[in-house]
């Protein structure tokens, strides 16, 4: 069960995505790895791929990888890709939008903030250990699960 939500009033989606981030994958995996069936793209290689966004890139505790995972939703869907024309100033525009949709929802898209750290502030690169206090001190599960809902609100 999510921090302030119960499981039932969650999409399947955002069940789904709650269940991967619970089960190891860090939150920009869990965001994106919902969509893959919907965007076309090999669950495997888009694990690969996202794995170094989750902990606000790298553990670096700046953006917030839900959100980032988020973004790649959008690109994945808008952009028709170099060569094929440009959709750029359209995904950033849909970018901002959805990033401002999680900033109002959640006060901000940086995850130092979101997690109530001093932004700066030196980060281990390993991760910590999925345990319940994990998951009960942190807003990452709202997070993966918000972006879910948006993306599923504003994408599809």
């Amino acid at each position: 069960m999510t921090e302030d939500r119960d499981m039932a009033d969650l999409s399947q989606r955002q069940r789904q995505a709650e269940e991967l981030f619970r089960s190891g994958y860090n939150c920009s995996q869990a965001v994106i790895g919902v969509f893959c069936d919907k965007l076309g793209l090999d669950f495997d290689a888009v694990m690969k791929l996202s794995e170094g966004f989750g902990g606000g890139m790298g553990r670096m505790r700046l953006t917030c990888g839900a959100v980032s995972g988020m973004t790649m939703a959008a690109g994945a869907l808008l952009s028709r890709g170099a060569g094929s024309g440009d959709t750029r100033a359209a995904v950033y525009s849909k970018v901002q939008e959805l990033a401002e949709l999680f900033k109002e929802m959640n006060g901000s898209i940086i995850c130092a903030e979101l997690l109530g750290l001093n932004s700066g502030e030196k980060q281990p690169s390993a991760p910590e250990a999925r345990t319940e206090q994990y998951y009960k001190k942190r807003p990452c599960i709202r997070c993966v699960t918000d972006c879910v809902k948006i993306i599923e609100d504003n994408l599809f």
